[in-house]
């Protein structure tokens, strides 16, 4: 029945009055499935990232610079509390990637005092149990080294930009402590992840940080990470959604501020740079 023959039909039955009401509802049921056919493109295509291979291409190609004048302090204390919700970044990430997680008592579930990690860079499956000899098991890394970071562009961003990228959860990762100390700050050309199923996710992942963060790539980066991903073509770009959710008493979200992107914090930014409490790996 068409909506001429709806409306003809209750105007006989029921007066005008019952004739607009079921011609809004008709119009209304019309927009309300036109706006889920929408909602429904709109998520299929949030969720298309941008093909790793492509976004390489895009980068700057150029020799390191200089790692004269380079310091961890050129990236804000290790580690910040971004948030300033009275956890670290360290914490942030460990609650983010581990798994059956207990805290330390009197932290508000800020502080971890254990969990499970399923290592990305060697497959292994760690317990990770907070100490002064246990700690180090599972250590944060920065996928894009910092190091390699300065020698690559950073040195030219701001220290604040720098200190976002020393805390940002799209460059890190928990990982397997000793692989991370293995990696040291070195780039695709000089070390890759020994599970080689997660490589094309790891270097897909340096290559989205380095356009967020418009770094360069050497040339022997640049082939390395080619020779990777010529195994996995469809490999795209880690989507970067900025949240992590904080395990404390008002259960809040804090986004981290991307000047790319436009992207602002729901907790105050900062009044002044300031170290945690606990900066330390313990």
């Amino acid at each position: 029945m068409n909506d001429s023959v709806s409306a003809e039909h209750v105007r006989k039955h029921h007066g005008g009055r019952t004739t607009i009401i079921a011609v809004l509802a008709t119009i209304g049921i019309t927009v309300s499935l036109s706006a889920v056919t929408l909602g429904a493109h709109t998520a299929t295509a949030a969720e298309q990232q941008p093909l790793a291979t492509d976004i390489l291409q895009q980068l700057p190609v150029s020799e390191r610079a200089s790692k004269s004048g380079y310091q961890r302090t050129q990236f804000g204390p290790a580690w910040a509390d971004m948030g300033h919700n009275g956890c670290d970044t360290r914490n942030d990430i460990l609650k983010r990637d581990l798994t059956n997680i207990t805290y330390r008592s009197n932290t508000h579930n800020c502080v971890v005092a254990s969990g499970h990690l399923s290592d990305p860079y060697t497959g292994k499956q760690i317990n990770f149990v907070r100490g002064n000899t246990t700690s180090t098991a599972v250590q944060i890394d920065h996928v894009v080294a910092l190091s390699d970071s300065w020698q690559t562009g950073a040195q030219n961003l701001s220290f604040v930009e720098r200190e976002d990228f020393a805390n940002d959860p799209y460059n890190l990762l928990a990982v397997d402590g000793p692989a991370n100390q293995e990696k040291s700050d070195g780039d695709a050309s000089q070390w890759l992840p020994s599970n080689t199923g997660y490589r094309c996710s790891y270097v897909a992942r340096q290559i989205g940080v380095k356009q967020k963060y418009s770094l360069w790539v050497t040339q022997s980066e640049k082939s390395a990470m080619e020779n990777v991903l010529s195994g996995c073509p469809a490999q795209q770009i880690p989507a970067d959604s900025h949240d992590i959710t904080l395990s404390n008493d008002s259960q809040s979200m804090y986004r981290l501020y991307n000047k790319y992107t436009g992207g602002t914090c729901s907790a105050s930014r900062r009044p002044a740079p300031r170290p945690s409490p606990m900066v330390g790996i313990q």
